[in-house]
């Protein structure tokens, strides 16, 4: 007899009946009626060629071939049992899982100290490495597993699970000193008077570099860079400007040495949201891992 012919159900009546040594209270156990239990049984008995129970005082009593049968059946029912209730426990005390993450630079630079502080109380044990990806391989790494997350403004990233975790907004950030600081303007005013500045950019953000094009701002851009958290010391010694996330910018301004500068910019507000496959939304560790940085990032938590 071949495995494709016997149904799992037939092994555990087969596994109810011998422990019970009784149709009836097997049929009981397992939710079913006795004629559903004799049918069962009957099939059981003809794909085995065997009579596996036989009528006994008070039940039934197994044959030698039900004997034989008995420990390697409850073996691979309790195996399968096990396997299928794992993904139900995740100890992050203990858990030395590696999680792999899409982030920019700045992303690393505004997330990774409060995730890791945060990783090192609950789950010291826990391994992080993070993986840029180009926004057209993001939703398929996320279903292939090769990466668990990813952080960002992706707005072009389509059919993945994802949670919104702040708003933000681009802005201009400058040394403190610079000239253009000292002049108050506002609004369109503003606006306008960015083509008095000279730029840095990114050429990894193309939001950023999609702002400076509607402002007609291209013929401006004195240096590209490959990452931004260069930017806070070409900034500092140099009269140029670069747009960039409020949020990190602040984070830049605390230290001083620096002034923001808030121009009502087309494309300007977005929103930073945490992504992952719907293939392993019910993941215990991913789960786990979700709520962690909600808790963390969330504005709304």
């Amino acid at each position: 007899m071949h495995i494709d012919s016997v149904d799992l159900n037939l092994l555990r009546l087969f596994d109810a009946v011998y422990r019970t040594r009784n149709v009836s209270r097997a049929a009981e156990a397992l939710g079913l009626t006795q004629p559903a239990a004799s049918h069962g049984l009957t099939r059981l008995r003809l794909l085995l060629g065997d009579a596996l129970f036989t009528r006994s005082l008070g039940g039934v009593a197994p044959t030698p071939r039900a004997e034989r049968l008995a420990v390697p059946v409850q073996s691979a029912l309790a195996m399968l049992q096990q396997a299928l209730a794992e993904p139900e426990r995740f100890d992050p005390a203990a858990s030395r899982k590696l999680f792999r993450i899409h982030m920019s630079d700045i992303g690393e630079g505004r997330f990774l100290p409060a995730l890791m502080a945060r990783l090192r109380e609950l789950a010291p044990g826990v391994r992080v490495e993070t993986m840029p990806l180009a926004p057209g391989e993001i939703a398929t790494a996320l279903d292939s597993g090769r990466v668990d997350f990813a952080f960002g403004f992706l707005p072009h990233v389509e059919d993945t699970q994802r949670t919104q975790l702040l708003k933000d907004r681009y802005i201009v950030l400058l040394r403190h000193d610079h000239p253009f600081v000292k002049r108050r303007r506002s609004g369109q005013a503003l606006l306008a008077a960015l083509h008095e500045l000279d730029y840095v950019a990114v050429r990894t953000h193309a939001d950023t570099l999609r702002i400076l094009q509607l402002l007609n701002l291209e013929d401006r851009l004195r240096l590209t860079t490959e990452h931004f958290m260069v930017l806070p010391a070409i900034v500092r010694a140099t009269d140029l400007a670069v747009v960039m996330p409020r949020n990190i910018a602040r984070g830049f301004a605390a230290e001083g040495g620096y002034a923001i500068v808030e121009p009502p910019f087309p494309l300007r507000d977005f929103t930073v949201s945490l992504h992952w496959s719907k293939r392993f939304e019910a993941d215990p560790g991913n789960r786990w891992l979700r709520q962690v940085i909600v808790a963390l990032f969330s504005e709304r938590g």
